[in-house]
């Protein structure tokens, strides 16, 4: 491509130039939407009506999964309380452990 003369390049931009004008004329035969400049579709509008229907739907669909949501929190579960004397007895079995093992000579378990 950077190679081409100048004579070579001035026949490809007359070439384009054809082959636009021919687009041209066919999508207006044809009666198809030209594209604008950047080679892209001209942009669709929406009517107010469709658009608040989009916004309406958008708003039912955040509703429902914030609604779930808040729903769907974890119940926080009541601490089980433990009484004196169970806590007595588990800390009595602890010590009788650690009596056994630094008898024989550990210092964990």
């Amino acid at each position: 491509m950077l190679n081409l003369s100048s004579k070579q390049l001035r026949r490809a931009a007359n070439l384009k130039d054809k082959i636009e004008s021919l687009q041209k004329e066919l999508d207006r035969i044809l009666g198809a939407s030209t594209p604008d400049q950047n080679g892209a579709a001209p942009k669709r509008k929406m009517s107010a009506a469709g658009r608040r229907k989009i916004a309406a739907a958008a708003r039912a669909r955040w509703a429902k999964v914030k609604g779930r949501k808040s729903a769907a929190k974890p119940i926080k579960k009541a601490r089980r309380k433990m009484s004196a004397a169970a806590r007595a007895k588990i800390a009595a079995a602890a010590r009788a452990r650690w009596k056994t093992a630094k008898a024989q000579g550990k210092n964990t378990l």
